[in-house]
């Protein structure tokens, strides 16, 4: 791991057996990963907060802090999308191209809201 990485590397990075991205960086708390979920994406809720930005493709995210309360949004290339820990989310009707980074950070549970 480095301090820069280019798409064509995270594309093609080991994904390890039980993960669904690739590790590409680590630093504190902050990792950040490559992720590119074939025909359904199965996330479920993680204990950081994170951001992806989307490096190629479009679809629909869905986020909220219940399974009953999730928004829908679409999404492309260069987007960059927030997730609070916690929050239900996933990538619905995307294209074959699709793929974000990921950087999750801070502690289990999230940050506090500023107000």
């Amino acid at each position: 791991m480095g301090w820069i990485v280019d798409l064509a590397t995270a594309k093609t990075a080991p994904i390890p057996e039980g993960a669904r991205s690739a590790l590409l960086m680590r630093h504190g708390t902050m990792t950040l990963r490559y992720y590119q979920p074939r025909g359904t994406d199965p996330q479920t809720p993680h204990d950081q907060d994170e951001i992806y930005i989307v490096a190629a493709g479009r679809g629909t995210v869905v986020s909220g802090p219940s399974d009953a309360k999730l928004d829908r949004k679409p999404f492309g290339t260069g987007d960059a999308i927030f997730v609070p820990a916690g929050h239900v989310h996933r990538f619905l009707d995307f294209t074959d191209d699709f793929g974000v980074w990921v950087v999750f950070w801070g502690p289990k549970g999230g940050e506090a809201p500023q107000s």
